[in-house]
This record gives C-alpha cells, structure tokens and sequence, in this order.
C-alpha cells in the first residue's frame, strides 16, 4: 500500500470519502427517494402494459390490476390510484427493510388518515395481493418423497408414486374418527418459475432489450478473453448454427445449482438447490449482477436430490428444447419489432460435487478424475483408508521444471502426458445405452463398478453434443470447500 500510494499518489477525484466513513448529505438521499416517486408515476402505465395480459394463466388477474392502476385511491383524488401508492409504499418497506408487521401497523395508521371510503389496503397480506398480478407466474408440482417422479405431463393424476409407491400427500389423521385421510398436503413440492415469460419481460424494458445485444454492439474485440463471447466455444456455436449466430438477441445462458440450509443451523440435515440461470448476452457489469440472476427453480428438501436430480430438471430442459427447435416469438421494445427469439444452454458451472450430480460422472472413488477417466493415478492409505490422487504433474507443459524434480514430490520425474479431453459425441457414446431407474430406493448391486452413474439429462438437448465445454468447475467454490474442510483437520 505505502508503495501504492508513493508511485501513484492519492486519486484526485476521491473528494467525498464514502469508503472511510463520511455520509452523503440528507437532501441527496430525499430527492433520490423523488426520483424514484416521480419515476414510478411516470412510468406506471407502461409497467401495466409490460405485464401483458399474455403472461396470466387467468384473465381476471390482468383485469384486477388494471383496476387497481385506475381506481383512486379516495373519491376526488385525481393524482394517486390504488396501485400507485401501494407501489410507493411497499418500494419504501423494501428499501428500509421494515418487517411485515410494522408495515401493517403503518397501513392501519395511513387507512384512518385518510379521508373515508378510500381504497388504502388495510394490511400487509392485501398489500401482497394488489402487487401479486405484476409478479410472475410459478408452478407448484408435486414430487414423490424418494425423488422418483415428478407428478406431471402421464403422471399428473396420480395418487402414488409408479416407482416406489410411496403415496403422494402426507398422511393426515382425521380427529373425529381417528382414522387416517390420504388428502393432506403434498408429501413434497418443487417450485418451477417459468423461464419463457421472464424472457418477454426483459425484451419489453427498453433498456434491458438493448443491453442483451451488449456482446455485438458494445464488446471490445482485440483477441483478448474478456467475456464468453471471446471463448472458442462461443465461436464454435456460431459457426456450427449459423442460423441461431446470425441473431444477436438469441440468448446464451449458463446455469448454476448447489446445495443450500436455509435454516443454518437449526437443521443442519436439510438441502435445499436452487437452479440459477445466467444470461451471457449481457456485459461482465450486469452478468452476475442479483436482477439478471434468474431463479428457475427450487428443489427443496430435506435431502439433496443427487444422482436424481435430472428428475427435477426436467421442465427446464423441455422450456430449453422448445427454445431451441421451434423458439417464441417475441416483442423487442428497443428495436420495437416482433422476432423470434432462441436460447441455449452454454455451459453449467459448479463446484465438484455438483458436477457430478449434473453431468453423472462418478466424482468419487479410484477414477474421480473426469479427464483421466480410468487411468487415473490413486493410491489407497494403508491405515485411513482414504484415496489420495497423485501425479497431478502429466498436466504441466512438457519442459516444465516441476516435472524434473524428484525431492518436493514422489521421488521419480514426471515423464508422463495427459489424456486428451473426450468431446461430446464421444462421452454421449460411453453413455447412451445406461438405463437406470431414479429414486431413493435400494437398487441392485453390481459387481461392476463404472464410471458413469447415468445419461444426462442435458444430452437431450439436440446441441449438447457439439459443445466442447458443457461442464464448468468453479474453482473459487473448490477452493473454499478444500479451505473449510482443511481447517477442521486440525
């Protein structure tokens, strides 16, 4: 830092030390907070119309909050609507971070300041109701407890699983006779949030239609890997599906999932796994930025789904493969035409474990190594029994020092090369005839031991094949797995 600071000096622009403590001024936070107000005023009418009513699966929810956009908010009020202020208000619980029950105490205060007869909502929960139409869509599908099926499309009027027979709704007893009644609540549920709607919604904000076309009109090209456009991968799609390269709104996504507890520590046994799409399209700014990171999914526990996780993500693959083959049509706000809009799945990114659940790689065991495969170089513990992986040097460059020191590793150089990476064809050739039964359930055991677990789910998407990256490790996530487990060693 001291070096720092004699070579470059102080920045000259840095006159209002926010990173050392100083506060902006109050009437920047007050005309911040008008601007937002103005804003949503301005504004109202077009977010109302974004919605569409195309994006309902009931009618009745666009005609309520049209309603709510035109009903004032007391008889005479000409300047305020129900929606409006109700927008405004919640805007400020968001922002300040008041509990529900606070904001409710505020709404009954606000209800009896106002002139009578006035269209306030009274409580927290019709507040919720008035925002709810401008949301989108999520469907709840019930799930069998052992991860076998998932109650839709041929299953969808079932009352046990077909795999396992466990029954579908929890086991609830009646308490009058004793008895027990089979229609409880759902035995397990899985929140799917559709991802084409969502797409509509971001090609109807102007600016957002305009950022998703940043990897053509506002990318740096000078031969330098700065974003996945710069990757060979990207330009490989191009030239393979030139039809889909040929439109610059077709989106790119990446898609993310891991093992969370929302509980903390309260239940250190439950797993819940969202899955996490990002959109490539835009710039390394708003990648990764919390409004583009889209939630598609939400696999919750109490067991983490593993090797059965293909089960959950069925609805998102068959949105991709529609995406894909035929596509939607699409009304951009920026250019302001109809086109057809494509997408495709890039890449997913993981750490370890996950890649196996996803990819079906057997991540454990004498062959984890997915680029070695069985010739992966492992030595079993005499006493721990714990398999440690060794020669990590065949990776290094050929003249690379590393590889002729003897002392610092296992006593012998390292004359060896690495496998070549299997492509796409080739793995799906390994793993197309594995035909295995999901769910938590004891299977047969087999005196063969293979690398393979099962055939992806991702391969049935018609371009999976011809990716030469379809699995991305995370190496930061890695790094702090290996770091958090390490400091418990000692």
């Amino acid at each position: 830092m001291r070096d720092h600071l004699f070579i470059f000096g102080i920045m000259r622009s840095y006159t209002l030390w926010t990173w050392h403590g100083e506060v902006l001024d109050k009437p920047t936070t007050s005309r911040g907070t008008d601007y937002v107000d103005d804003w949503m005023n301005d504004h109202l009418e077009d977010m109302v119309r974004d919605v569409g009513e195309e994006n309902f699966g009931k009618v009745h929810l666009y005609d309520s909050l049209k309603s709510d956009s035109e009903e004032q908010l007391y008889p005479g009020c000409t300047n305020f609507t129900r929606l409006s202020e109700t927008l405004k208000l919640f805007s400020l619980k968001a922002r300040h971070g008041w509990t529900d029950t606070s904001f409710t105490e505020l709404l009954e205060l606000l209800k009896e300041m106002l002139p009578e007869n006035n269209t306030l909502p009274i409580r927290n929960y019709e507040a919720k109701k008035v925002l709810c139409p401008m949301g989108l869509e999520y469907q709840k599908i019930h799930a069998c407890p052992n991860d076998c099926v998932l109650y839709r499309d041929e299953f969808a009027s079932l009352k046990a699983c077909p795999t396992c027979g466990l029954s579908r709704f929890k086991k609830k007893i009646n308490g009058n006779s004793g008895d027990e009644d089979k229609d409880g609540p759902p035995a397990k549920v899985m929140w799917y949030l559709p991802i084409i709607p969502r797409f509509k919604r971001l090609f109807s904000i102007k600016e957002d239609a305009k950022n998703l076309k940043w990897h053509v009109d506002g990318r740096k090209c000078d031969n330098l890997l700065r974003h996945p456009a710069d990757s060979p991968q990207w330009k490989k799609i191009d030239e393979t599906f030139p039809e889909f390269g040929a439109e610059p709104r077709n989106l790119r996504l990446g898609l993310a999932t891991d093992g969370m507890n929302p509980y903390g520590n309260l239940s250190s046994k439950h797993s819940s796994w969202p899955v996490l799409l990002m959109i490539y399209n835009l710039s390394p700014l708003l990648c990764m930025k919390r409004k583009y990171m889209m939630l598609s999914m939400m696999i919750s526990g109490p067991r983490q789904p593993g090797n059965d996780i293909d089960v959950y993500l069925k609805p998102l693959i068959d949105d991709l493969k529609l995406l894909w083959e035929e596509g939607v049509d699409v009304y951009d706000s920026y250019s302001e035409e109809l086109f057809c809009l494509r997408a495709m799945l890039f890449c997913t990114i993981n750490d370890f474990p996950a890649y196996g659940n996803l990819s079906g790689y057997s991540v454990k065991g004498h062959f984890a190594c997915p680029i070695c495969e069985k010739n992966t170089s492992y030595i079993q513990l005499k006493h721990g029994q714990k398999t440690v992986y060794t020669r990590h040097r065949k990776f290094l460059p050929r003249n690379h020092p590393y590889r002729r020191m003897k002392k610092a590793f296992n006593g012998s150089p390292e004359d060896e090369v690495v496998a070549r990476p299997r492509n796409g064809e080739e793995i799906y050739n390994q793993v197309e005839n594995i035909d295995i039964v999901f769910g938590k359930h004891p299977k047969k055991k087999t005196t063969e031991k293979s690398i393979w677990k099962k055939r992806s789910i991702f391969f049935n998407l018609p371009y999976w094949c011809k990716l030469d990256v379809r699995h991305c490790i995370d190496v930061m996530h890695v790094e702090k797995n290996v770091c958090d487990t390490s400091s418990g060693l000692y």
